[in-house]
């Protein structure tokens, strides 16, 4: 498959150790990367004319991923909550 715009590597270079990291220890943010890279393939999809879509269609497309896109931003560069010995 041709190179899909928009990677998380591509968007947030910087982040990529971080990302690797939280999704494999954070179920949360490994749901919401897929959930990203779902919604992303299905826009470029769109753009390409494989799958087409309403306009409206689009736009829901892309406000979501920008909330993903939003929500994934904010957890990569929130400092991580360490455990406290009790």
């Amino acid at each position: 498959m041709p190179n899909t715009p928009h990677q998380l590597a591509e968007e947030f270079p910087e982040h990529l150790a971080t990302i690797r990291h939280l999704r494999a220890v954070d179920g949360h943010f490994h749901r919401i990367c897929e959930d990203y890279q779902a919604v992303n393939l299905a826009i470029h999809r769109a753009e390409t004319d494989i799958e087409p879509v309403a306009d409206l269609s689009m736009i829901d497309m892309r406000k979501a991923r920008m909330r993903l896109k939003d929500e994934i931003y904010g957890m990569l560069t929130q400092p991580e909550k360490v455990a406290e010995d009790p």
